[in-house]
């Protein structure tokens, strides 16, 4: 398996005495925990906060857990107002001292840091101060404390999104002891890209991962597979980027039924956590010597599952593939780095031509993952694409009007692809770059169809009326 230590948040198990829930998080075999600082498990502010520390240091040790330090509890600051005062409050000294607390606490703990994050601006508190404010916060916390303090994107705050945490830590000099704390079920619901992608852009400067599942532009934490997060393609970017840190589950809303939580999480996280290792060795062997990938392609199936990306919208996986395209894509990628132009080209059609269904839609799903900068692999993609569009299987139709096609299909091709959808039922949002490749004879073309359709007295698919939508809203755009 792979080196990654998973652990699961105390914010998780609020009904729990702190003690039983450390023994249950390590009695599922999680290698840490992040320890939320609250009223009811480690309160900062407590009298006896020296001694408590220094209890629950011993039980970590007991337990051979790691820790991280989180500090959202929601109502310790101000009973009335939720995470109230923030670093961009008119008074901030209340959240300054907190920080400082959790940091004194975090060095008692042998914390590997504390996470944080930048609050709600006011409405009155213009962008300019709400900026300065959180430079002038974040600047005082590091200058008069020793722990590391992570940064976390927060949907709804003043920050955010990855980047403008990424400017902040910038503009402050990229200060040693500040990093990123990343909410992988954030990035799905407000990022502009995968979590996997904020992963990789974040680097080295990951001092802190959480993990949960999310819908896009809703900030709800869900059970892993309740949402949209690719868990086992994030995972592998974690080990990727050589992330050492805890990487600890975040559903805080679920302390009603903690321990059968944390134990589906980590189920889930040992199933992602052992197809990210099998993709790993694969491609590696593949490196070693290409012609594995003539065994390895075949099992990937097998050995990584065949379910939907998002079974919930789309069960056959013709919008958005499957878990095993993904894989195949990887290993594609690997082959491509290795080989030169001829034996490339005769080893991905190969594997296609002697392929079952899903490893021709592996193959025709991942085109764009090999050097299409080579004109010779890009006649050969186009080739095994219009062979797919030839068929009437909607998998291949689906898989073939990707990301390859989009690029490098003729625009006769890729029209008549387009009405091949139409044909076979195939949705056309699985057709990469139509908003942007529809044309006046694509348009002329869906017309007739439509016209045919009705003169028959035959149902018009939605799909079909949404590409003539389409081309009326840029005779719209047009025409201002």
């Amino acid at each position: 398996m792979s080196t990654l230590r998973f652990g699961y948040g105390t914010n998780g198990f609020a009904n729990h005495r702190l003690d039983d829930a450390l023994a249950i998080i390590a009695d599922l075999g999680y290698s840490g925990v992040a320890l939320t600082l609250d009223h009811a498990h480690l309160d900062p502010f407590a009298d006896d906060v020296a001694a408590q520390t220094a209890r629950v240091a011993r039980r970590l040790s007991e337990l051979g857990l790691g820790v991280v330090v989180e500090t959202g509890a929601r109502f310790l600051l101000d009973p009335w107002r939720k995470h109230r005062p923030t670093l961009l409050s008119d008074d901030p000294g209340p959240r300054l001292d907190f920080l400082r607390r959790a940091a004194d606490i975090a060095v008692d703990l042998g914390a590997e840091c504390v996470s944080f994050w930048s609050g709600v601006a006011d409405s009155t508190v213009d962008e300019d101060t709400a900026w300065q404010r959180l430079l002038s916060g974040v600047a005082a916390v590091l200058d008069g404390t020793q722990a590391r303090f992570a940064l976390e994107p927060e949907p709804g705050h003043y920050v955010q999104h990855l980047d403008q945490a990424l400017r902040l830590r910038r503009e402050l000099g990229d200060p040693e002891r500040l990093g990123i704390t990343l909410d992988v079920g954030h990035c799905v619901a407000v990022e502009p890209v995968s979590a996997a992608e904020c992963v990789r852009k974040a680097g080295g400067l990951l001092f802190n991962v959480q993990l949960d599942d999310m819908l896009p532009g809703v900030h709800e934490h869900l059970e892993f597979g309740e949402g949209q997060l690719d868990l086992a393609e994030t995972l592998g970017a974690l080990a990727d980027v050589g992330y050492e840190g805890l990487a600890a589950v975040e559903l805080p809303r679920h302390s009603h039924a903690a321990p059968d939580v944390a134990r589906r999480a980590k189920a889930a996280l040992t199933e992602a956590d052992r197809v990210v290792d099998w993709v790993a060795g694969a491609e590696s062997a593949i490196r070693a010597d290409p012609t594995r990938i003539r065994t390895l392609f075949p099992a990937v199936g097998r050995k990584v599952g065949r379910t939907a990306v998002r079974p919930d919208t789309d069960p056959e996986g013709l919008v958005h593939g499957t878990v095993d395209d993904r894989a195949r894509g990887r290993l594609l990628a690997a082959l491509g780095s290795e080989l030169d132009t001829d034996a490339l080209v005769k080893e991905v059609e190969e594997l296609y031509r002697y392929g079952d269904g899903a490893e021709r839609r592996g193959v025709l799903r991942n085109l764009h993952v090999l050097p299409t900068d080579d004109p010779h692999v890009v006649e050969a993609g186009v080739r095994l694409v219009s062979d797919a569009l030839r068929a009437n299987d909607t998998g291949l139709v689906a898989a073939a009007l990707g990301r390859f096609a989009a690029e490098f299909l003729d625009d006769h091709g890729w029209r008549h692809g387009v009405l091949k959808c139409l044909f076979t039922g195939v949705p056309t949002a699985a057709v990469a770059g139509l908003s942007r490749r529809c044309d006046a004879e694509l348009l002329r073309m869906v017309s007739d169809y439509v016209a045919e359709r009705k003169a028959a007295g035959r149902a018009v698919p939605a799909d079909a009326e949404a590409i003539l939508a389409l081309g009326a809203t840029r005779d719209e755009e047009v025409a201002r």
